[in-house]
C-alpha cells in the first residue's frame, strides 16, 4: 500500500494514537470499563512513522473526529469471517443510499475490513446518525459483524482506528452516475 492509497481517509495528521503494552489506561463509560491501549501523541504523523507502521514495527492509529468536532469518514469496523459477501453487500447498499466514494482496507488481522464512507466535512452528531442509518439498513441483509465509527456507545477517544495495512477494494463514483 502507497501513502497515497491512505491520503483517501483524509485523516487530521498533526496528532496521532500509538499503541502501548499493557491493559492500558481504565476508563469507565455508560457503565462498562475500557481499557485504553493507545496514547496520543501530539506531534505530526510523518511519513516515516507511516512507514514503520506499514512494515508492523509499531502500531498507529487515527482519530475519526476532527478538532471542529466534525467527520470526514464513517467507518464500518468488520470482523466476520465472510469479507466478500459482506463487501458486495456493503456495496450495494451503499450504491442505493447515494454513497458513491468509499474504500475498503484490511486491517492486521486477516479477513477484517475497514470500510471507510467518504462523507465529506459532517457534524458529528449527523455521522453517527448516519451510521447508525446505515448499519441498520446493513444488518437487514447480512449479520451484524462490525462495529460503526463514529458512535456514542464508546468513549470519544475511543473513536479512533489503527492505520490499515493494504487496501481492499476503492469504490470512485460520481453524483450523477447513479441516474444514467
Amino acid at each position: 500500500m502507497t501513502e497515497m492509497d491512505l491520503k483517501l481517509i483524509k485523516m487530521n495528521t498533526s496528532f496521532y494514537y500509538q499503541k502501548k503494552d499493557g491493559l492500558g489506561k481504565k476508563i469507565a463509560h455508560l457503565g462498562r470499563i475500557f481499557y485504553d491501549k493507545f496514547e496520543k501523541v501530539d506531534s505530526l504523523l510523518t511519513s516515516t512513522l507511516i512507514q514503520k507502521h506499514l512494515k508492523k514495527e509499531v502500531i498507529l492509529a487515527h482519530s475519526l473526529i476532527l478538532n471542529d468536532n466534525k467527520v470526514e469518514n464513517i467507518v464500518f469496523d468488520y470482523n466476520g469471517r465472510n469479507t466478500e459477501k459482506f463487501y458486495h453487500k456493503a456495496q450495494l447498499m451503499l450504491r442505493e443510499e447515494g454513497f458513491m466514494n468509499f474504500t475498503a482496507y484490511q486491517s492486521k488481522t486477516p479477513g477484517h475490513l475497514h470500510l471507510y464512507i467518504h462523507k465529506g466535512h459532517t457534524e458529528l452528531s449527523e455521522g453517527k446518525r448516519l451510521g447508525r442509518m446505515l448499519s441498520l439498513k446493513l444488518s437487514q441483509m447480512f449479520p451484524t459483524e462490525w462495529k460503526v465509527f463514529p458512535n456514542d456507545e464508546m468513549p470519544t477517544e475511543f473513536n479512533i482506528l489503527a492505520l490499515p495495512y493494504e487496501v481492499y477494494a476503492k469504490e470512485r463514483g460520481s453524483s450523477w452516475a447513479r441516474h444514467l
